[in-house]
């Protein structure tokens, strides 16, 4: 009788097997793969195993089931898996520096993609959050303001045009955003942010890339 540890081992092997093998045989999204029962024969282990190496698969993914046909080839969305896996990755005050730290990159590395892609329709939309920010900073409505420095930054990275880069930087993004705030910002600060992103949208709109590269350095260094 294997032991939980061995079958624990069986089924990572079998998952990678599978795995490997979608890959190597380059299967399309909605490929009828096989069953369960001819996985269990065709690599000689128990349906407990398979059924466990499945589970991992589907998790991921990878795999998913069609009721009397078998098992089918999925395509992983990577924005749904991180939004899925983020509150397992901060556990620690070292998990939420590497997160700090991709979104920093993420963000700097963002910019010259959004100067260069950014569209007419977008920059009118920066400038309307812009101004929305001046007359919240002015009226002390700081949810709102949280809210519509989340709406900038998300508007920033879909000018990339990258659907992983706006979508991964959206969840890290409303991630740090509903974590509790331990500063208050003082009026003079305030007028500060409001100032740095209206800057950023002009450097945008002319594309000026390195005014631009400064600008969204000053707003991210708290995270590195």
């Amino acid at each position: 009788m294997k032991t939980d540890s061995q079958q624990n081992t069986m089924s990572t092997q079998l998952a990678e097997k599978i795995r490997s093998r979608i890959v190597q045989e380059q299967l399309p999204a909605g490929h009828v793969f096989m069953t369960e029962g001819q996985l269990a024969e065709e690599y000689q282990v128990s349906r407990t195993i398979v059924r466990e190496a499945v589970s991992r698969l589907r998790a991921l993914g990878i795999l998913d089931g069609k009721q009397r046909k078998g098992l089918v080839v999925r395509r992983p969305d990577l924005v749904q898996l991180l939004s899925e896996s983020l509150p397992l990755l901060t556990v620690s005050q070292n998990d939420r520096d590497e997160l700090k730290l991709l979104r920093y990159v993420l963000e700097i590395g963002a910019i010259e993609l959004a100067v260069r892609n950014a569209t007419s329709a977008q920059l009118n939309q920066l400038d309307s959050l812009v101004e929305e920010m001046q007359c919240c900073a002015e009226r002390q409505e700081w949810e709102r303001s949280v809210e519509l420095d989340l709406a900038f930054h998300t508007l920033v990275l879909e000018m990339t045009n990258s659907r992983y880069v706006a979508g991964m930087q959206q969840i890290l993004a409303e991630y740090f955003h509903s974590l509790p705030e331990v500063d208050t910002l003082d009026s003079a600060q305030t007028a500060r942010i409001v100032w740095e992103h209206a800057e950023l949208a002009s450097a945008i709109r002319r594309q000026d890339l390195e005014h631009a590269r400064v600008l969204i350095r000053q707003q991210f260094q708290d995270l590195i």
